[in-house]
């Protein structure tokens, strides 16, 4: 069970950050530039390999008991 709660974990990090890019779609054209330059891809692909650690880590109590 801990690993489906660990797995749950990161799949909802993954997905949040998915959906966190994918917000600014709606904008004027012109703007995606500056939203989807490669820095800033660059450390939203940083951040999907960093923050499933930090959530594991905040989550811990969770995932090792399950919320008991």
């Amino acid at each position: 069970m801990v690993a489906a709660r660990m797995a749950a974990a990161v799949l909802a990090t993954w997905a949040t950050l998915i959906l966190l890019l994918l917000a600014p779609l709606p904008l004027p054209e012109h703007w995606r530039y500056y939203i989807y330059s490669p820095a800033s891809v660059g450390l939203w692909l940083l951040t999907m390999l960093v923050a499933p650690v930090v959530v594991c880590t905040v989550k811990w109590p969770w995932i090792s008991t399950g919320g008991r």
